[in-house]
């Protein structure tokens, strides 16, 4: 079962019509390597808990966060999505603000595109204009066609349906238009510095990289191969998600 969000004509007036409350800064990253399309695979899953551990949980070793800040929100879609951002959470005691969609075997492929399509623009509504996240920072754990991906940009050029669109990530060089299907171990940064102001003013992108106990979690360069053999148990199909 496809779980389709409903969206208002309130998403057509993106900007200052729909009240703009801008995070001071946003982390995007995708979920972890998957075994199939409800699971992670253990790669996944030590993915996760090792960015709970070293980045984005309570007292991690190399803190995305300032001293004494904590994520406003951490979102997630898909099944894969809220299993990477799980162990992340569960360190700050906080619930994860979920935009779920979720795809069964034998439900239609473009169905299950198109209720991505509207996770993805709701969710990006929400973070731009949701007061609690003024000026803060918002962790957004994605499917990775749905943050940047020009194939599905083009498929559908009558409107706006990665984060990349959404977020105004467009406006700025040096943003991928795509990411690539094998990479799951960068952050994509963005920084809003103009106070009411919905263009970023600055993006980068930060490889993940671990320490013990995590050293084999899979580290390569940007579209590079990630080194994932069969005998891992993950998928290597590039499945949609």
């Amino acid at each position: 079962m496809v779980v389709r969000l409903a969206l208002t004509a309130l998403l057509c007036l993106w900007g200052v019509e729909a009240g703009l409350a801008t995070p001071a800064r946003i982390i995007i990253l995708r979920h972890g390597e998957k075994a199939d399309a409800q699971n992670l695979c253990e790669v996944g899953q030590v993915r996760a808990n090792a960015l709970a551990a070293t980045y984005l949980g309570r007292n991690a070793t190399n803190s995305l966060f300032a001293r004494g800040e904590e994520p406003a929100a951490i979102l997630a879609n898909t099944v894969h999505s809220q299993e990477l951002a799980a162990p992340i959470a569960a360190t700050w005691g906080t619930q994860l603000t979920l935009y779920p969609v979720v795809h069964q075997k034998g439900v239609d492929d473009e169905a299950f595109k198109n209720a991505l399509n509207e996770s993805t623009q709701k969710a990006a509504h929400d973070v731009m204009t949701e007061p609690r996240y003024d000026g803060k920072t918002v962790v957004i754990v994605w499917e990775h066609k749905h943050i940047a991906n020009k194939k599905l940009e083009r498929a559908f050029s009558g409107e706006k349906v990665t984060l990349r669109q959404l977020l105004n990530l467009d406006q700025l060089e040096g943003v991928p238009k795509s990411w690539p299907s094998g990479t799951y171990d960068y952050f994509w940064i963005v920084e809003y510095g103009n106070q009411g102001s919905d263009v970023p003013t600055r993006f980068s992108m930060v490889k993940q990289e671990f320490g013990p106990p995590y050293v084999a979690v899979p580290a390569n360069d940007w579209d590079q191969p990630n080194g994932l053999e069969p005998e891992s148990g993950c998928d290597l199909k590039g499945a949609q998600d």
